[in-house]
C-alpha cells in the first residue's frame, strides 16, 4: 500500500490534471486506487470540484474531500471568512491513513503550494506528508521562472524530512521555448529528484480514452508510464 503527497510549486501548474494521470494508470493496472482532498476553495457546494475533475479523467476511482471553502483563497484564509472550521494536517493524514487501509494507492492533492497554511496553526501539507512518511511529489511548470520555485520547495521538503521523489511538469507547451527545453534538464538538479513525467498542454480537455493513452505517453515507468526524460529532451530540443 502506497501514500503519495501531491504538490505544486504554486497555484496553476497542473496538479490536478496529474493526480488524475496517475490515477488513471493505476486504475489500469487493477489497482484500488484513492484521491484525498483535504481542502477545496473557490468553489461552492454543488459546483464541480477539482475531485470531479479527477473521475472525469481517471474513471470511478474512490475520492474524498475533506472540507470545501467558497473564497478562492488559501484554506486558512478560506476557512476564516467561511467560518467553516479549518482542516489540520492531522485529520488529513487521518484520513489519507484511513483510505490507505482500503487502497493500493492513496493520492493527496494540495491546495497551492507546499507551506500554503491550512489552519492558525501553521499547519501545511509539508506536515501531512511528515506525518505519513510518504514520498513528495512536486509539479512545476515549464517555463522561465520555475526553476528558482521548484528549487524553494525541494530545500523547505529536505529541511522538515521530506523525501522528493520527483519533479513532474503539469503543462508542457505544443511550442515549447528555450527556456523550457533547457528546463528539462535544469529542473532535476533543482528538485534534487529525477523528472518523472511531463503531461501536455490541454491533456486534461481529453476524453477518459486520450486521457489515458496521453498517461501513459507522459508519465514514468514508475507510474506505469512510457515516459524517458532523455528521450524526451532530445526529441524537444531537436525541434529547436
Amino acid at each position: 500500500m502506497t501514500v503519495l503527497v501531491i504538490s505544486g510549486t504554486g497555484t496553476g501548474v497542473g496538479k490536478t490534471v496529474v493526480t488524475a494521470a496517475i490515477a488513471a494508470l493505476a486504475k489500469a493496472d487493477g489497482r484500488r486506487v484513492a484521491v484525498l482532498k483535504p481542502a477545496q476553495t473557490g468553489v461552492t457546494d454543488g459546483e464541480p470540484g477539482d475531485l470531479d475533475e479527477v473521475r472525469r479523467l481517471a474513471g470511478e476511482v474512490t475520492t474524498r474531500e475533506l472540507r470545501r471553502y467558497p473564497d478562492p483563497l488559501s484554506p486558512e484564509a478560506a476557512a476564516r471568512r467561511s467560518g467553516i472550521a479549518p482542516v489540520t494536517p492531522a485529520e488529513a493524514a487521518s484520513a489519507a491513513a484511513e483510505l490507505d487501509a482500503e487502497h493500493d494507492l492513496v493520492l493527496v492533492e494540495g491546495a497551492g503550494g507546499l507551506l500554503v497554511r491550512f489552519d492558525p496553526g501553521g499547519g501545511t501539507l509539508a506536515d501531512v506528508a511528515w506525518s505519513l512518511g510518504s514520498l513528495l511529489l512536486v509539479v512545476a511548470e515549464a517555463g522561465l521562472g520555475t526553476l528558482n520555485a521548484t528549487a524553494l520547495t525541494a530545500e523547505v521538503a529536505t529541511r522538515r524530512g521530506l523525501n522528493v521523489g520527483g519533479v513532474l511538469i503539469g503543462s508542457w507547451p505544443a511550442e515549447p521555448d528555450l527556456a523550457a527545453c533547457s528546463n528539462l534538464e535544469d529542473l532535476p538538479v533543482a528538485a534534487g529528484a529525477p523528472l518523472l513525467g511531463a503531461l501536455s498542454a490541454g491533456a486534461g480537455q481529453a476524453g477518459s480514452e486520450e486521457f489515458l493513452a496521453e498517461a501513459r505517453r507522459g508519465l514514468s515507468p514508475w507510474f506505469g508510464g512510457e515516459f524517458d526524460p532523455e528521450c524526451f529532451a532530445k526529441g524537444e530540443s531537436a525541434q529547436k
